[in-house]
């Protein structure tokens, strides 16, 4: 499977949703992957076992997935535009990724998955500078500006 499916992106925010609810409601934590991520690599030992395991079971379950309902998962090297830079500018693309979910106080999938279920105003900002930035970021370079 090529490309964008309903069948599969309905199943897949179903999933990510579950995943967020099963998460706060048994442990009482938000699932925002960057803090998790972040808090994994300088939290309190006690508090790391189930980062570690929140992070592990992220690729584990698109192996999974992949095994069971190959169908169901889209090939998204093959979806996925050439980029056309070097690895510096990927590089420097991911670390003002990292700023800029550093400055947010989270990123783009605790804001919108999470923080927006909450209704929470900074949420809402958040995802609404994401989006901006997207489509300014798709209209230059589509543009050449």
């Amino acid at each position: 499977m090529i490309g964008f499916s309903p069948i599969s992106a309905t199943i897949g925010g179903a999933l990510i949703g579950a995943a967020a609810g099963l998460l706060w409601i048994v442990n009482g934590r938000i699932a925002g992957i960057s803090s998790i991520f972040g808090s994994a690599l300088s939290g309190r030992l006690d508090d790391v076992r189930w980062r570690l395991l929140f992070l592990v079971g992220l690729p584990l379950g698109a192996a999974l997935g992949l095994a069971f309902a190959p169908r169901l998962i889209s090939d998204a090297s093959a979806a996925m535009p050439s980029l056309g830079i070097g690895r510096y500018e990927l590089a420097a693309s991911g670390l003002l990724v990292g700023v800029g979910t550093a400055l947010a106080r989270g990123c783009t999938s605790g804001h919108g998955v999470c923080g927006l279920a909450r209704l929470s105003a900074r949420s809402i900002v958040a995802v609404l500078v994401f989006m901006l930035s997207a489509i300014a970021t798709v209209y230059v370079v589509r543009h050449g500006l």
